[in-house]
Protein backbone atom coordinates (compact mmCIF):
# COMPACT_ATOMS: atom_id res chain seq x y z
CA UNK A 1 0.00 0.00 0.00
CA UNK A 2 1.49 3.30 -1.04
CA UNK A 3 1.86 6.09 1.47
CA UNK A 4 0.67 9.51 0.48
CA UNK A 5 2.26 11.21 3.44
CA UNK A 6 5.01 12.99 1.64
CA UNK A 7 4.99 13.56 -2.08
CA UNK A 8 7.21 16.60 -2.65
CA UNK A 9 5.80 17.01 -6.17
CA UNK A 10 2.18 17.16 -4.99
CA UNK A 11 0.49 20.54 -5.08
CA UNK A 12 -1.69 21.89 -2.31
CA UNK A 13 -4.94 23.28 -3.70
CA UNK A 14 -7.14 26.10 -2.44
CA UNK A 15 -9.83 23.50 -1.81
CA UNK A 16 -7.49 21.76 0.65
CA UNK A 17 -7.19 24.93 2.74
CA UNK A 18 -10.96 25.43 2.63
CA UNK A 19 -11.33 21.83 3.74
CA UNK A 20 -8.96 22.50 6.62
CA UNK A 21 -11.13 25.45 7.68
CA UNK A 22 -14.09 23.06 7.87
CA UNK A 23 -12.07 20.50 9.82
CA UNK A 24 -11.15 23.12 12.40
CA UNK A 25 -14.79 23.52 13.44
CA UNK A 26 -15.23 20.16 15.22
CA UNK A 27 -11.73 20.40 16.69
CA UNK A 28 -12.52 23.76 18.25
CA UNK A 29 -15.83 22.52 19.68
CA UNK A 30 -14.49 19.27 21.13
CA UNK A 31 -11.53 21.00 22.79
CA UNK A 32 -13.69 23.88 24.05
CA UNK A 33 -16.10 21.46 25.66
CA UNK A 34 -13.26 20.01 27.70
CA UNK A 35 -12.87 23.27 29.56
CA UNK A 36 -15.99 25.38 28.94
CA UNK A 37 -17.56 24.15 32.19
CA UNK A 38 -14.65 25.25 34.39
CA UNK A 39 -16.20 28.68 34.94
CA UNK A 40 -19.78 27.44 34.58
CA UNK A 41 -19.61 25.06 37.55
CA UNK A 42 -20.55 27.60 40.26
CA UNK A 43 -23.62 28.78 38.26
CA UNK A 44 -24.53 25.25 37.22
CA UNK A 45 -24.22 24.07 40.83
CA UNK A 46 -26.72 26.70 41.97
CA UNK A 47 -29.23 25.57 39.31
CA UNK A 48 -28.96 21.76 39.42
CA UNK A 49 -27.58 21.26 42.96
CA UNK A 50 -25.28 18.34 42.05
CA UNK A 51 -23.46 16.47 44.77
CA UNK A 52 -19.67 16.71 44.98
CA UNK A 53 -19.37 13.37 43.17
CA UNK A 54 -21.80 14.49 40.47
CA UNK A 55 -19.80 17.68 39.95
CA UNK A 56 -16.70 15.63 39.20
CA UNK A 57 -18.64 13.32 36.87
CA UNK A 58 -20.10 16.29 34.98
CA UNK A 59 -16.53 17.39 34.29
CA UNK A 60 -14.95 13.93 33.93
CA UNK A 61 -17.36 11.77 31.95
CA UNK A 62 -16.90 13.71 28.71
CA UNK A 63 -13.14 13.19 28.60
CA UNK A 64 -13.35 9.61 29.86
CA UNK A 65 -15.83 8.58 27.13
CA UNK A 66 -13.66 10.19 24.46
CA UNK A 67 -10.56 8.50 25.87
CA UNK A 68 -12.27 5.11 25.92
CA UNK A 69 -13.54 5.34 22.32
CA UNK A 70 -10.87 7.27 20.37
CA UNK A 71 -8.76 4.26 19.38
CA UNK A 72 -11.88 2.40 18.26
CA UNK A 73 -13.26 5.35 16.30
CA UNK A 74 -9.89 6.06 14.67
CA UNK A 75 -9.74 2.49 13.39
CA UNK A 76 -13.40 2.56 12.37
CA UNK A 77 -12.89 5.75 10.39
CA UNK A 78 -10.00 4.14 8.49
CA UNK A 79 -12.38 1.36 7.45
CA UNK A 80 -15.78 2.96 6.78
CA UNK A 81 -14.56 6.39 5.72
CA UNK A 82 -13.25 9.33 7.72
CA UNK A 83 -15.70 11.83 6.30
CA UNK A 84 -18.63 9.50 6.99
CA UNK A 85 -17.71 9.05 10.63
CA UNK A 86 -16.93 12.76 11.00
CA UNK A 87 -20.42 13.78 9.89
CA UNK A 88 -22.11 11.07 11.94
CA UNK A 89 -20.19 12.13 15.02
CA UNK A 90 -21.11 15.77 14.45
CA UNK A 91 -24.80 14.84 14.43
CA UNK A 92 -24.50 12.94 17.72
CA UNK A 93 -22.50 15.77 19.27
CA UNK A 94 -25.12 18.34 18.25
CA UNK A 95 -28.10 16.38 19.59
CA UNK A 96 -26.27 15.71 22.87
CA UNK A 97 -25.42 19.42 23.17
CA UNK A 98 -29.12 20.31 23.00
CA UNK A 99 -29.90 17.71 25.67
CA UNK A 100 -27.13 19.09 27.89
CA UNK A 101 -28.30 22.70 27.48
CA UNK A 102 -31.79 21.89 28.75
CA UNK A 103 -30.87 19.16 31.25
CA UNK A 104 -33.35 19.28 34.17
CA UNK A 105 -31.07 17.44 36.59
CA UNK A 106 -27.44 16.57 37.21
CA UNK A 107 -28.05 12.97 36.13
CA UNK A 108 -29.40 14.01 32.74
CA UNK A 109 -26.49 16.40 32.26
CA UNK A 110 -24.01 13.61 33.02
CA UNK A 111 -25.75 11.38 30.46
CA UNK A 112 -25.70 14.17 27.87
CA UNK A 113 -22.01 14.78 28.49
CA UNK A 114 -21.39 11.06 27.96
CA UNK A 115 -23.17 11.22 24.58
CA UNK A 116 -21.13 14.30 23.67
CA UNK A 117 -18.03 12.27 24.47
CA UNK A 118 -19.16 9.51 22.13
CA UNK A 119 -19.67 12.02 19.33
CA UNK A 120 -16.41 13.79 20.08
CA UNK A 121 -14.50 10.51 19.87
CA UNK A 122 -15.34 10.34 16.15
CA UNK A 123 -14.48 13.97 15.41
CA UNK A 124 -10.88 14.27 16.57
CA UNK A 125 -9.16 11.30 14.87
CA UNK A 126 -11.11 11.64 11.62
CA UNK A 127 -10.40 15.37 11.31
CA UNK A 128 -6.65 15.08 11.94
CA UNK A 129 -6.31 11.95 9.79
CA UNK A 130 -8.06 13.67 6.87
CA UNK A 131 -5.21 16.20 6.84
CA UNK A 132 -2.90 13.48 5.48
CA UNK A 133 -5.33 13.13 2.55
CA UNK A 134 -5.87 16.84 1.97
CA UNK A 135 -2.16 17.73 2.22
CA UNK A 136 0.13 15.16 0.55
CA UNK A 137 3.00 17.68 0.40
CA UNK A 138 5.10 17.49 3.56
CA UNK A 139 5.65 21.16 4.38
CA UNK A 140 2.01 22.13 3.74
CA UNK A 141 0.91 19.17 5.85
CA UNK A 142 3.13 20.29 8.74
CA UNK A 143 1.62 23.78 8.51
CA UNK A 144 -1.91 22.32 8.46
CA UNK A 145 -1.16 20.17 11.50
CA UNK A 146 0.15 23.24 13.31
CA UNK A 147 -3.08 25.12 12.56
CA UNK A 148 -5.17 22.08 13.62
CA UNK A 149 -3.25 21.80 16.89
CA UNK A 150 -3.51 25.53 17.51
CA UNK A 151 -7.28 25.27 17.37
CA UNK A 152 -7.26 22.10 19.48
CA UNK A 153 -5.00 23.52 22.19
CA UNK A 154 -6.34 27.04 21.79
CA UNK A 155 -9.91 25.79 22.04
CA UNK A 156 -9.20 24.25 25.42
CA UNK A 157 -7.65 27.53 26.57
CA UNK A 158 -10.37 29.75 25.09
CA UNK A 159 -13.22 27.57 26.37
CA UNK A 160 -13.37 29.26 29.78
CA UNK A 161 -13.23 32.69 28.13
CA UNK A 162 -16.18 31.98 25.83
CA UNK A 163 -17.96 30.34 28.73
CA UNK A 164 -17.40 33.43 30.88
CA UNK A 165 -18.79 35.77 28.22
CA UNK A 166 -21.87 33.58 27.70
CA UNK A 167 -22.47 33.20 31.43
CA UNK A 168 -22.29 36.96 31.83
CA UNK A 169 -25.29 37.37 29.48
CA UNK A 170 -27.17 34.04 29.47
CA UNK A 171 -27.88 30.95 31.56
CA UNK A 172 -25.41 28.06 31.93
CA UNK A 173 -26.99 26.01 29.12
CA UNK A 174 -25.81 28.55 26.57
CA UNK A 175 -22.28 27.10 26.75
CA UNK A 176 -23.68 24.01 24.99
CA UNK A 177 -26.08 25.66 22.54
CA UNK A 178 -23.22 27.59 20.95
CA UNK A 179 -22.18 24.25 19.40
CA UNK A 180 -25.26 24.00 17.19
CA UNK A 181 -24.65 26.69 14.51
CA UNK A 182 -21.01 25.64 14.20
CA UNK A 183 -21.98 22.00 13.65
CA UNK A 184 -24.58 22.99 11.05
CA UNK A 185 -21.83 24.70 9.03
CA UNK A 186 -19.78 21.49 9.22
CA UNK A 187 -22.71 19.31 8.11
CA UNK A 188 -23.45 21.58 5.13
CA UNK A 189 -19.92 22.21 3.82
CA UNK A 190 -18.21 18.99 4.93
CA UNK A 191 -19.64 16.84 2.08
CA UNK A 192 -18.68 19.56 -0.44
CA UNK A 193 -15.08 20.21 0.61
CA UNK A 194 -13.80 17.11 2.38
CA UNK A 195 -12.64 14.06 0.42
CA UNK A 196 -13.73 10.64 1.55
CA UNK A 197 -10.89 8.37 2.56
CA UNK A 198 -11.05 4.75 3.61
CA UNK A 199 -8.48 2.00 3.65
CA UNK A 200 -8.86 -0.99 1.36
CA UNK A 201 -7.91 -4.53 2.21
CA UNK A 202 -8.26 -4.17 5.97
CA UNK A 203 -10.30 -6.63 7.96
CA UNK A 204 -13.22 -5.79 10.23
CA UNK A 205 -12.76 -4.32 13.69
CA UNK A 206 -11.92 -6.86 16.34
CA UNK A 207 -14.93 -6.46 18.63
CA UNK A 208 -13.36 -8.24 21.63
CA UNK A 209 -10.52 -5.69 21.49
CA UNK A 210 -13.06 -2.86 21.43
CA UNK A 211 -14.79 -4.26 24.51
CA UNK A 212 -11.52 -4.87 26.34
CA UNK A 213 -10.18 -1.37 25.66
CA UNK A 214 -13.31 0.42 26.86
CA UNK A 215 -13.86 -2.04 29.70
CA UNK A 216 -10.30 -1.52 30.89
CA UNK A 217 -9.90 2.24 30.64
CA UNK A 218 -13.13 3.36 32.30
CA UNK A 219 -12.98 1.21 35.50
CA UNK A 220 -9.30 1.98 36.03
CA UNK A 221 -9.81 5.73 35.71
CA UNK A 222 -12.87 5.59 37.97
CA UNK A 223 -10.91 3.73 40.64
CA UNK A 224 -8.06 6.24 40.56
CA UNK A 225 -10.52 9.14 40.79
CA UNK A 226 -12.44 7.57 43.66
CA UNK A 227 -9.33 6.76 45.68
CA UNK A 228 -7.92 10.24 45.20
CA UNK A 229 -11.18 11.95 46.17
CA UNK A 230 -12.68 9.67 48.82
CA UNK A 231 -9.78 7.55 50.00
CA UNK A 232 -8.79 3.95 49.33
CA UNK A 233 -11.50 1.35 49.94
CA UNK A 234 -12.17 -2.24 48.91
CA UNK A 235 -14.76 -1.55 46.15
CA UNK A 236 -12.49 0.98 44.45
CA UNK A 237 -9.51 -1.39 44.61
CA UNK A 238 -11.65 -4.17 43.15
CA UNK A 239 -12.88 -2.01 40.28
CA UNK A 240 -9.34 -0.82 39.57
CA UNK A 241 -7.98 -4.38 39.53
CA UNK A 242 -10.72 -5.42 37.08
CA UNK A 243 -9.85 -2.52 34.79
CA UNK A 244 -6.13 -3.30 34.97
CA UNK A 245 -6.69 -6.98 34.18
CA UNK A 246 -8.86 -6.10 31.18
CA UNK A 247 -6.16 -3.75 29.86
CA UNK A 248 -3.55 -6.50 30.27
CA UNK A 249 -5.78 -8.86 28.29
CA UNK A 250 -6.29 -6.13 25.68
CA UNK A 251 -2.54 -5.64 25.21
CA UNK A 252 -1.90 -9.39 25.03
CA UNK A 253 -4.61 -9.76 22.40
CA UNK A 254 -3.12 -6.97 20.28
CA UNK A 255 0.14 -8.91 20.04
CA UNK A 256 -1.63 -11.86 18.41
CA UNK A 257 -3.77 -10.01 15.85
CA UNK A 258 -2.84 -9.35 12.24
CA UNK A 259 -4.97 -6.19 12.33
CA UNK A 260 -4.64 -4.96 15.94
CA UNK A 261 -6.76 -2.15 17.32
CA UNK A 262 -3.61 -0.75 18.97
CA UNK A 263 -0.39 -1.04 16.96
CA UNK A 264 2.11 -1.70 19.74
CA UNK A 265 5.05 -1.52 17.33
CA UNK A 266 4.63 2.28 17.25
CA UNK A 267 5.80 2.49 20.85
CA UNK A 268 9.17 0.99 19.90
CA UNK A 269 9.91 4.26 18.11
CA UNK A 270 11.40 6.56 20.72
CA UNK A 271 9.79 9.78 19.62
CA UNK A 272 6.32 8.27 19.35
CA UNK A 273 6.53 7.13 22.97
CA UNK A 274 7.81 10.58 23.99
CA UNK A 275 4.92 12.20 22.13
CA UNK A 276 2.29 10.04 23.84
CA UNK A 277 3.85 10.59 27.27
CA UNK A 278 4.10 14.34 26.64
CA UNK A 279 0.47 14.68 25.58
CA UNK A 280 -0.79 12.67 28.55
CA UNK A 281 1.27 14.51 31.16
CA UNK A 282 0.81 17.87 29.42
CA UNK A 283 -2.97 17.65 29.33
CA UNK A 284 -3.05 16.33 32.90
CA UNK A 285 -1.15 19.39 34.13
CA UNK A 286 -3.06 21.84 31.90
CA UNK A 287 -6.49 20.53 32.89
CA UNK A 288 -5.67 20.59 36.60
CA UNK A 289 -4.19 24.08 36.40
CA UNK A 290 -7.10 25.50 34.35
CA UNK A 291 -9.81 24.04 36.57
CA UNK A 292 -8.22 25.03 39.88
CA UNK A 293 -7.26 28.56 38.83
CA UNK A 294 -10.76 29.07 37.40
CA UNK A 295 -12.24 28.14 40.77
CA UNK A 296 -9.64 30.27 42.54
CA UNK A 297 -10.41 33.41 40.53
CA UNK A 298 -14.13 33.16 41.26
CA UNK A 299 -14.43 31.59 44.69
CA UNK A 300 -11.32 32.92 46.42
CA UNK A 301 -10.87 36.34 44.82
CA UNK A 302 -14.59 36.98 44.29
CA UNK A 303 -14.41 37.73 40.55
CA UNK A 304 -17.38 36.91 38.34
CA UNK A 305 -17.16 34.53 35.40
CA UNK A 306 -16.43 37.27 32.85
CA UNK A 307 -13.64 38.84 34.90
CA UNK A 308 -12.06 35.43 35.43
CA UNK A 309 -12.35 34.70 31.70
CA UNK A 310 -10.61 37.94 30.73
CA UNK A 311 -7.61 37.02 32.88
CA UNK A 312 -7.29 33.84 30.82
CA UNK A 313 -6.89 35.67 27.51
CA UNK A 314 -3.06 36.01 27.65
CA UNK A 315 -2.62 32.26 28.06
CA UNK A 316 -5.13 31.48 25.30
CA UNK A 317 -3.30 33.78 22.87
CA UNK A 318 0.11 32.30 23.73
CA UNK A 319 -1.12 28.70 23.39
CA UNK A 320 -2.59 29.49 19.98
CA UNK A 321 0.51 31.28 18.67
CA UNK A 322 2.97 28.66 19.94
CA UNK A 323 0.86 25.85 18.51
CA UNK A 324 1.07 27.52 15.10
CA UNK A 325 4.87 27.77 15.34
CA UNK A 326 5.53 24.39 16.97
CA UNK A 327 6.44 22.65 13.71
CA UNK A 328 9.00 25.36 12.85
CA UNK A 329 10.53 25.08 16.32
CA UNK A 330 10.78 21.32 15.85
CA UNK A 331 12.56 21.74 12.51
CA UNK A 332 14.94 24.36 13.91
CA UNK A 333 15.91 22.60 17.16
CA UNK A 334 15.11 19.00 16.40
CA UNK A 335 11.98 17.27 17.63
CA UNK A 336 13.51 15.78 20.76
CA UNK A 337 15.14 19.03 21.88
CA UNK A 338 11.91 20.90 21.20
CA UNK A 339 10.00 18.45 23.41
CA UNK A 340 12.48 18.96 26.27
CA UNK A 341 12.27 22.74 25.99
CA UNK A 342 8.46 22.79 25.77
CA UNK A 343 7.93 20.47 28.73
CA UNK A 344 10.43 22.43 30.84
CA UNK A 345 8.64 25.70 30.12
CA UNK A 346 5.28 24.17 31.03
CA UNK A 347 6.76 22.94 34.32
CA UNK A 348 8.23 26.37 35.09
CA UNK A 349 4.87 28.04 34.44
CA UNK A 350 3.13 25.71 36.87
CA UNK A 351 5.73 26.42 39.55
CA UNK A 352 5.21 30.16 39.12
CA UNK A 353 1.66 29.70 40.44
CA UNK A 354 3.20 29.28 43.89
CA UNK A 355 3.25 33.09 43.91
CA UNK A 356 -0.56 33.18 43.90
CA UNK A 357 -2.13 33.79 47.30
CA UNK A 358 -5.45 34.53 48.97
CA UNK A 359 -4.90 38.29 49.02
CA UNK A 360 -2.81 38.82 45.89
CA UNK A 361 -0.54 37.34 43.28
CA UNK A 362 -2.71 37.78 40.17
CA UNK A 363 0.41 38.92 38.33
CA UNK A 364 2.02 35.58 39.15
CA UNK A 365 -1.06 33.82 37.78
CA UNK A 366 -0.93 35.70 34.46
CA UNK A 367 2.84 35.28 34.09
CA UNK A 368 2.79 31.61 35.07
CA UNK A 369 -0.09 30.76 32.76
CA UNK A 370 1.66 32.53 29.84
CA UNK A 371 4.96 30.66 30.37
CA UNK A 372 3.11 27.36 30.76
CA UNK A 373 1.03 28.13 27.68
CA UNK A 374 4.16 28.59 25.57
CA UNK A 375 5.30 25.11 26.57
CA UNK A 376 1.92 23.43 26.16
CA UNK A 377 1.25 24.95 22.74
CA UNK A 378 4.62 23.90 21.34
CA UNK A 379 4.49 20.38 22.79
CA UNK A 380 0.99 19.63 21.53
CA UNK A 381 1.88 20.53 17.93
CA UNK A 382 4.90 18.24 18.08
CA UNK A 383 2.69 15.40 19.35
CA UNK A 384 0.28 15.73 16.42
CA UNK A 385 3.10 15.92 13.86
CA UNK A 386 4.83 12.82 15.24
CA UNK A 387 1.53 10.86 15.28
CA UNK A 388 0.56 11.67 11.70
CA UNK A 389 4.11 11.14 10.38
CA UNK A 390 4.55 7.77 12.08
CA UNK A 391 2.42 5.71 9.70
CA UNK A 392 1.21 5.61 6.08
CA UNK A 393 -1.86 7.70 5.33
CA UNK A 394 -4.03 4.57 5.20
CA UNK A 395 -3.47 4.01 8.92
CA UNK A 396 -3.39 7.63 10.05
CA UNK A 397 -6.75 7.32 11.82
CA UNK A 398 -5.58 4.53 14.10
CA UNK A 399 -2.29 6.30 14.95
CA UNK A 400 -4.07 9.59 15.60
CA UNK A 401 -6.57 7.70 17.75
CA UNK A 402 -3.70 6.69 20.04
CA UNK A 403 -2.35 10.24 20.36
CA UNK A 404 -5.78 11.77 20.88
CA UNK A 405 -6.60 9.12 23.49
CA UNK A 406 -3.56 10.26 25.42
CA UNK A 407 -4.79 13.88 25.24
CA UNK A 408 -8.26 12.99 26.49
CA UNK A 409 -7.04 10.56 29.11
CA UNK A 410 -4.63 13.20 30.37
CA UNK A 411 -7.44 15.75 30.52
CA UNK A 412 -9.66 13.40 32.51
CA UNK A 413 -6.86 12.33 34.83
CA UNK A 414 -5.87 15.94 35.40
CA UNK A 415 -9.32 16.76 36.72
CA UNK A 416 -9.56 13.50 38.63
CA UNK A 417 -6.10 13.33 40.16
CA UNK A 418 -4.99 16.95 40.54
CA UNK A 419 -8.53 18.16 41.27
CA UNK A 420 -9.00 15.43 43.86
CA UNK A 421 -5.54 16.04 45.36
CA UNK A 422 -6.38 19.71 45.78
CA UNK A 423 -9.71 18.77 47.37
CA UNK A 424 -7.98 16.37 49.76
CA UNK A 425 -5.55 19.06 50.92
CA UNK A 426 -8.43 21.54 51.22
CA UNK A 427 -10.54 19.26 53.43
CA UNK A 428 -7.55 18.39 55.63
CA UNK A 429 -7.16 22.08 56.51
CA UNK A 430 -10.19 22.28 58.78
CA UNK A 431 -13.80 21.30 59.40
CA UNK A 432 -14.96 22.26 55.89
CA UNK A 433 -17.65 21.05 53.53
CA UNK A 434 -16.77 19.04 50.42
CA UNK A 435 -16.08 22.17 48.37
CA UNK A 436 -15.02 25.75 49.07
CA UNK A 437 -18.27 27.08 47.60
CA UNK A 438 -20.37 24.97 49.96
CA UNK A 439 -18.20 26.00 52.90
CA UNK A 440 -18.63 29.71 52.17
CA UNK A 441 -22.39 29.31 51.65
CA UNK A 442 -22.87 27.45 54.94
CA UNK A 443 -20.45 29.63 56.94
CA UNK A 444 -23.20 32.04 57.95
CA UNK A 445 -20.91 35.06 57.82
CA UNK A 446 -18.20 33.40 59.92
CA UNK A 447 -15.28 35.43 58.57
CA UNK A 448 -12.59 33.37 60.31
CA UNK A 449 -13.96 30.14 58.84
CA UNK A 450 -14.21 31.62 55.35
CA UNK A 451 -10.66 33.00 55.47
CA UNK A 452 -9.35 29.66 56.72
CA UNK A 453 -11.21 27.79 53.96
CA UNK A 454 -9.83 30.08 51.26
CA UNK A 455 -6.30 29.67 52.58
CA UNK A 456 -6.75 25.90 52.59
CA UNK A 457 -8.03 25.96 49.00
CA UNK A 458 -4.98 27.92 47.85
CA UNK A 459 -2.72 25.43 49.64
CA UNK A 460 -4.45 22.59 47.81
CA UNK A 461 -4.06 24.39 44.49
CA UNK A 462 -0.35 24.89 45.17
CA UNK A 463 0.17 21.21 45.96
CA UNK A 464 -1.72 20.14 42.82
CA UNK A 465 0.00 22.52 40.39
CA UNK A 466 3.42 21.71 41.88
CA UNK A 467 2.66 18.02 41.35
CA UNK A 468 1.84 18.83 37.72
CA UNK A 469 5.17 20.66 37.41
CA UNK A 470 7.08 17.68 38.82
CA UNK A 471 5.40 15.32 36.32
CA UNK A 472 6.21 17.69 33.43
CA UNK A 473 9.84 17.96 34.52
CA UNK A 474 10.10 14.17 34.78
CA UNK A 475 8.71 13.83 31.25
CA UNK A 476 11.27 16.38 30.02
CA UNK A 477 14.06 14.21 31.47
CA UNK A 478 12.62 11.13 29.77
CA UNK A 479 12.46 13.01 26.46
CA UNK A 480 16.08 14.11 26.86
CA UNK A 481 17.33 10.54 27.16
CA UNK A 482 14.94 9.03 24.59
CA UNK A 483 16.23 7.67 21.31
CA UNK A 484 15.03 9.49 18.18
CA UNK A 485 13.25 7.70 15.40
CA UNK A 486 10.14 8.37 13.39
CA UNK A 487 9.01 8.33 9.82
CA UNK A 488 10.68 10.89 7.64
CA UNK A 489 9.02 12.76 4.85
CA UNK A 490 9.94 10.25 2.22
CA UNK A 491 8.14 7.50 4.06
CA UNK A 492 11.23 5.70 5.31
CA UNK A 493 12.19 5.41 8.95
CA UNK A 494 14.80 7.92 9.85
CA UNK A 495 15.95 9.58 13.04
CA UNK A 496 14.75 13.04 13.85
CA UNK A 497 17.45 15.58 14.49
CA UNK A 498 18.19 15.77 18.17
Amino acid sequence: MTSTLARPDAKTTRRAWLGLAVLLLPVLLVSMDMSVLYLAMPTLTDSLDPSAAQQLWILDIYGFMIAGLLITMGNLGDRIGRRNILLAGASIFGLASILAAFAPSAGVLIAARALMGMGGATLLPSSLALISTLFPEARARATAIGVWTAFFAGGSAVGPIIGGVLLHHFWWGSVFLINIPVLLVLLVFGPLLLPEHKSTGRGPLDLPSVALSIGGILPLVYAVKHCAAEGVDAPAIGIGVVGLLLLVLFIRRQRTLTEPLLDLSLFRRGLFSVAIGSSTVGMLALAGMSYLTGMYLQTVTGRDALQAALLGIPMAVVVFVCSMSGARIGRALGTKTAFVLALSMAAAGNLMLLGVGVDGGIGWYVAGSVVAGMGFGTAFTLVSEVAVSSVPAERAGSAVGISETSFELGNGLGLALLGSLAALVFRSGGDFKATLGETITDAGGNTALIDSARESFVNGMHVATTTGAVLLAAMAVIAFFAKGGARSDDGEHAPHPA
